[in-house]
C-alpha cells in the first residue's frame, strides 16, 4: 500500500505558517498568557513525527488561576445573569465566526489530528457548527415547573447552572468535542475550564480567540492545554470545581471518578466502546459491506463508537469479509492535506504501537488477516487499514478497545444466538443492525445494550440525538436536550400563601 508523501512546511497555506511559528499560550480570564511555569511542550505532525508547534504547557498552578477565574465569572453572574437570549447570541455568534472560518478550523484539525482535510471541512467543522448553534436555541427553554402540592403553598422548581464546570476532551475530534462540551454548558450559564488534550491543542486555542471576538466575558471559557498527570487531574480533584465532563478511555474515567470524589462533585463520562456490528443474510449486502467498512475505517478508527466487533451471518460472511477487504486494499494512505488520502495517519506513535500490538496479538492467537496488518512507510504514525477473521471470543482484539483501523470480523449461525455475542463485553456505546426485515430490526435493537443502535447506517450523529453508552461506556449524555440536565441542577421552592 503506496504512502502519498506529505508537503513541506513551506507548502503549507499562510495561516497555518503564521499560527503554528508562534508558541501557542494559554487562555485564561479573557487573555493569553504563558505557563506560570514558563514550561512549552511539543505538538507532533502525525503525518511526519515532526514538531508541528510549541505550547504552553499549563499545570497546577495555571489550573488554579483558570479556575479562579471560572469562579468570579459565575459568581459575578456575567455569563448566568445575562438574559437567556443574548447568551443565545453570543453562542450563535461563536457558531458564526466558527463556520466563517471553516478552512482554518479544518487545516488545524487535519495538521494537528492527521484527518483528511476533505473530512475535516465537511464533518468535524460544521458539525461543531451545527451543535453550538442547537444549544444556542436551548439556553431560553431551560424552564421550571409549576407543582401543586397538598396545602396552601405555591411550589415550583428551577433549573439552575451548576457551576464552574471542568471540561476534559480527547485528540480523536479535537473540535468537535469541544462544541459537544461548550455548547450545554454555555446555554445553561455555566463558566468553564477547559482541557484539550495534549496531543490536539491547536483548534481549542483558535476557538479561544474567536470566543473572544466576538465578546464573551472574561473568565466565562478559559483553555488551559496541558499533560493528563498534571492539568487534567489538577481540573479533576479541584475543590473549587462544581462539576467535571471527560471524554476518553474507560481506564482515564475511573481516575476521574476517583479524583472528583474530594467535593462530590458531578461527573458526565463519555468513554471506551467495543462496538458490535451485526450484518444478517438477509441485509442488503453491498449496502452492509460499505456501512461496515465506513463504520471501522472513519477517521481512521480512532472512533469510540468504531464497529470493531463484526458479526456477519455465515452464509455471507466470505462476501461481506472479502468486499471490506477490497474496500481497505483501494484506500489511499497519506497525509491529511493530500485530496487523494482515504486513511490519515494515527495520531501519535504511541497510538501506532498500540494498534499495532493489538494487531500483532490478534495473529499471535491464531487469528489472520484479509488485509492490512501492517505499519506505512518508516516516518509518521501510518498503518494499513486491517480486516482480520479467525477471531475468537476470547481474543484481545475481540475484547479490547483497539482504536484503530482494525476490525475483527466473525460468523455466526443462529440469528437467536447472536445477541448474547453482541452484548459480551464489558462496554456499551454502540451497535450496528444491517437486516431487511423491519420486526428483526426492532427486536435486536431493542436487546442490545448500547447507547445507541443504528439499523441500515452506522455513525449518523445528530445535535438533537442523545449520545452516551451503557455499561463502562459511561455516564450521562452528550447533545440534545439530556445534555442540559448534566449542567443544571434542579432547585424546589415552595411558598406559603
Amino acid at each position: 500500500m503506496a504512502l502519498l508523501a506529505p508537503p513541506i512546511p513551506s507548502q503549507l497555506p499562510e495561516f497555518a505558517q503564521h499560527y503554528l511559528s508562534r508558541t501557542k499560550q494559554l487562555y485564561i480570564d479573557g487573555k493569553f498568557v504563558d505557563a506560570q511555569s514558563g514550561k512549552t511542550f511539543p505538538v507532533f505532525n502525525p503525518a511526519t513525527g515532526e514538531i508541528l508547534a510549541e505550547v504552553a504547557e499549563g499545570d497546577v498552578a495555571d489550573i488554579n488561576l483558570a479556575v479562579a477565574a471560572a469562579r468570579r465569572a459565575f459568581e459575578s453572574k456575567a455569563w448566568s445573569g445575562l438574559p437567556p437570549s443574548q447568551r443565545a447570541r453570543l453562542i450563535d455568534k461563536l457558531a458564526d465566526k466558527l463556520e466563517e472560518r471553516l478552512e482554518d478550523f479544518a487545516l488545524l484539525e487535519s495538521l494537528d489530528n492527521g484527518k483528511p482535510l476533505a473530512v475535516a471541512r465537511v464533518a468535524d467543522v460544521p458539525m461543531s457548527v451545527d451543535n453550538l448553534r442547537y444549544m444556542a436555541g436551548w439556553a431560553t427553554k431551560i424552564l421550571g415547573d409549576s407543582i401543586p402540592i397538598a396545602g396552601d403553598f405555591h411550589a415550583y422548581t428551577r433549573r439552575e447552572p451548576i457551576g464552574v464546570v471542568g471540561q476534559i476532551i480527547p485528540w480523536n475530534f479535537p473540535l468537535l468535542m469541544a462544541a459537544w462540551k461548550l455548547g450545554p454548558a454555555l446555554a445553561a450559564g455555566c463558566t468553564i475550564v477547559l482541557k484539550p488534550a495534549e496531543q490536539t491543542p491547536l483548534s481549542a486555542l483558535l476557538l479561544a480567540e474567536i470566543a473572544a471576538e466576538v465578546g464573551f466575558p472574561p473568565g466565562v471559557l478559559n483553555v488551559v492545554p496541558g499533560y493528563g498527570e498534571t492539568a487534567g487531574a489538577a481540573l479533576a480533584e479541584h475543590p473549587d470545581v462544581d462539576k467535571v465532563a471527560f471524554t476518553g478511555s474507560t481506564e482515564v474515567g475511573k481516575i476521574i471518578v476517583r479524583a472528583a470524589a474530594g467535593n462530590l462533585k458531578k461527573v458526565t463520562l463519555e468513554l471506551g466502546g467495543k462496538s458490535p456490528n451485526i450484518i444478517f443474510a438477509d441485509a442488503d449486502v453491498a449496502q452492509a459491506t460499505q456501512g461496515a467498512a465506513f463504520g471501522i475505517f472513519f477517521n481512521m478508527g480512532q472512533c469510540c463508537t468504531a464497529g470493531s466487533r463484526l458479526f456477519v451471518e455465515r452464509s455471507v460472511f466470505d462476501e461481506v469479509t472479502h468486499g471490506i477487504a477490497a474496500a481497505a486494499k483501494a484506500m489511499n494512505v497519506g497525509h491529511g492535506l493530500d485530496a487523494r488520502t482515504d486513511i490519515g495517519p494515527l495520531v501519535s506513535d504511541e497510538q501506532l504501537a498500540r494498534v499495532t500490538g493489538y494487531i500483532e496479538s490478534g495473529i499471535a492467537e491464531g487469528a489472520r488477516t484479509l488485509s492490512g496488518g501492517a505499519r506505512v512507510g518508516d516516518r509518521g504514525y501510518f498503518v494499513e487499514p486491517t480486516v482480520i477473521v479467525d477471531a475468537k471470543p476470547h481474543m484481545k482484539i475481540m475484547r479490547e478497545e483497539i482504536f484503530g483501523p482494525v476490525v475483527a470480523a466473525t460468523p455466526f449461525d443462529d440469528p437467536n444466538e447472536i445477541l448474547g455475542a453482541a452484548n459480551d463485553t464489558v462496554y456499551g456505546l454502540a451497535a450496528g443492525v444491517w437486516t431487511k426485515d423491519v420486526s428483526k430490526a426492532h427486536k435486536v435493537a431493542a436487546a442490545l445494550r448500547a447507547g445507541t443502535v443504528w439499523v441500515n447506517c452506522y455513525n449518523v450523529f445528530d445535535p438533537a440525538l442523545p449520545f452516551g453508552g451503557f455499561k463502562q461506556s459511561g455516564w450521562g449524555r452528550e447533545m440534545s436536550h439530556n445534555a442540559l440536565e448534566c449542567y443544571t441542577e434542579t432547585k424546589s421552592v415552595v411558598v406559603k400563601l
